[in-house]
């Protein structure tokens, strides 16, 4: 699958994706934040991934091609370092709902609230 068209929604933080299968995702910018494939999300290696909190508000300042088959998102708390490749982004649109399911059922886990600031 290949993105035909990325638009990027300052006002909504959203980021919607339209697929060349005709499918179409709308991310949150926090969604995509708190799923950055980066190594200082998802560790480097199982069961090493950080839990992401005190996202609600995070931004996306601005999306970088890399090569054909990838997106670099620079997020406006400073966090660039995850690439999107098109199999993944598709991915988090298709697992989109089950995904945000457990990140919160995580953050509850966790003891924190949305909307808190984090300690």
């Amino acid at each position: 699958m290949t993105p035909t068209e990325i638009k990027l929604r300052q006002q909504s933080r959203l980021l919607v994706v339209t697929f060349d299968d005709g499918e179409r995702f709308e991310f949150t910018h926090e969604y995509l934040r708190v799923h950055s494939p980066s190594a200082e999300v998802k560790g480097h290696g199982p069961g090493q991934g950080k839990l992401q909190v005190g996202k609600e508000a995070v931004g996306i300042a601005s999306i970088e091609p890399v090569g054909h088959y990838a997106v670099r998102l620079v997020f406006d708390d400073g966090h660039d370092t995850g690439l999107y490749s098109w199999t993944y982004l598709y991915e988090l649109g298709k697992n989109q709902a089950a995904n945000w399911r457990r990140y919160l059922d995580r953050l509850e886990a966790a003891g924190y609230a949305r909307g808190e600031k984090p300690a």
